[in-house]
């Protein structure tokens, strides 16, 4: 009986990594948005951002978490994006360094635009975590638009992710 009872935890564990991965988002339908998040790290996403933003899908764009010492200029040469599309459309985020800031930084981004929704743009594998924290950082009041990245992610890094995930929720349950 007693063996029974701790197979539980590791079932529960095993079947919510299997739904997890079997429901990676990918990308969200072609509705606009007030704003375009996209959080640094991964291939893909800021390509993804710009093509939205270029096709008039949002008003305004956040890149969350870029290095302080890239400049605008680098970013529009780099993604052959014309320079004034920065100045007039793209904000950069310099502030946040993981996930939790990168939230803050585009909670505080969307309050100070006045934006009711937003589509967020990051890889597939790390959607869940970052609409988790991007949602506890605004509350309510705001309509969040998942558009993952397409990825094709190793086990172990998925493992990692999960285990992020699992203990931020467990996390905010406390209060932390």
């Amino acid at each position: 009986m007693i063996l029974r009872l701790l197979a539980i935890p590791p079932l529960l564990w095993a079947l919510g990594l299997a739904l997890f991965v079997i429901l990676l988002p990918g990308a969200a339908d072609d509705r606009a948005t007030d704003g375009i998040v996209v959080l640094t790290g991964g291939p893909g996403r800021i390509q993804r951002g710009l093509k939205l933003l270029e096709a008039g899908k949002a008003k305004r764009m956040l890149v969350s978490g870029v290095d302080r010492r890239v400049k605008p200029q680098e970013l529009a040469a780099e993604y052959d994006v014309p320079g004034d599309l920065f100045e007039r459309k793209i904000d950069l985020g310099h502030e946040s360094v993981d996930t939790r800031s990168n939230a803050l930084e585009s909670a505080n981004w969307l309050k100070r635009n006045k934006f009711r929704s937003v589509r967020l743009v990051t890889t597939d594998w790390h959607m869940a975590r970052a609409r988790f924290e991007l949602g506890h950082a605004l509350g309510s009041g705001v309509t969040i638009v998942a558009d993952g990245v397409p990825s094709e992610p190793q086990l172990v890094p998925l493992v990692k992710e999960y285990n992020k995930y699992l203990l931020r929720r467990a996390s905010a349950l406390f209060g932390i």
